[in-house]
């Protein structure tokens, strides 16, 4: 199994005020000290998960997850955890010269969240990124639906945003997560529209994916381009593989959804 979205939870990414609203569904609270990240292997290996994209993130603020920081956890473990870097948005051309840096070393895409930064992914200040991505030949990772967080949820509708840099951009690969809610049926079109758009399920466990992404799931096109995914620390990934066995996916659409997709789409 490969996790195409989760982070190792630091202090200072889960103290971010934005989760306060996560803290609460999740009854958690924000660690007061390092967790080291031998904890979040040993997370993967009781459910079984071979590997994770591991990310970092950044807003205006700055590194909530420096990439450095996801640059030693890989290094640490370079079989089970495959950077996803974040950059500055403020700053284009540094942010370009970040990704190309870090996949350079090795990191296997870009995430960059719009609702942190106030803005759709169809901003002028995304297209430089875009371009590099499809230069770099890593997709570009992001967050599709409402947002959990207390942040607006505007910039994450695939029609128009997704749909229309899939348009633009139609070499880039992208991975939409958290499947879109409560916009997943257009994500699921945006997603037979486009070759290259994707969706990953992080931040739902398997019984509250919508009706609509599992028929996806296992029609011949679709089982092609879903991804399984947790969003740790959210959902654990003993939680979100519960419920797995009840979608009624045959052998082949497991295989993709849980290792298959996301090893291609990584190329890992």
């Amino acid at each position: 199994m490969i996790d195409a979205w989760m982070q190792h939870p630091t202090p200072g990414f889960l103290s971010h005020p934005a989760f306060a609203s996560l803290m609460r569904w999740t009854g958690q609270e924000p660690p007061t000290e390092e967790i080291p990240i031998a904890a979040t292997i040993e997370s993967m290996d009781a459910a079984g998960v071979d590997a994770a994209m591991l990310s970092a993130w950044h807003g205006p603020s700055g590194p909530m997850i420096g990439n450095d920081q996801v640059a030693a956890w890989a290094a640490e473990h370079p079989d089970r955890l495959h950077g996803i870097a974040s950059v500055d948005l403020s700053r284009p051309m540094e942010a370009v010269r970040e990704l190309r840096r870090r996949v350079e070393e090795g990191f296997k895409g870009l995430r960059v969240l719009p609702w942190l930064w106030h803005t759709p992914p169809t901003d002028r200040r995304f297209y430089p990124l875009f371009a590099a991505c499809v230069e770099l030949g890593v997709p570009f990772c992001t967050q599709v639906g409402h947002t959990g967080p207390l942040m607006p949820s505007e910039p994450g509708r695939p029609i128009p945003y997704i749909d229309q840099v899939a348009i633009d951009f139609p070499e880039l690969v992208i991975v939409g997560g958290h499947i879109g809610y409560p916009w997943t049926e257009e994500m699921v079109a945006v997603c037979r529209k486009h070759e290259n758009v994707y969706i990953d399920t992080s931040a739902y466990t398997p019984r509250r994916y919508p009706p609509e992404l599992v028929a996806y799931m296992k029609s011949k096109s679709g089982r092609r381009k879903v991804l399984w995914g947790t969003n740790f620390p959210m959902i654990g990934p003993a939680a979100a593989q519960e419920g797995i066995d009840d979608l009624g996916l045959d052998d082949e659409a497991r295989e993709l959804f849980l290792d298959g997709n996301a090893r291609r789409v990584f190329k890992l």
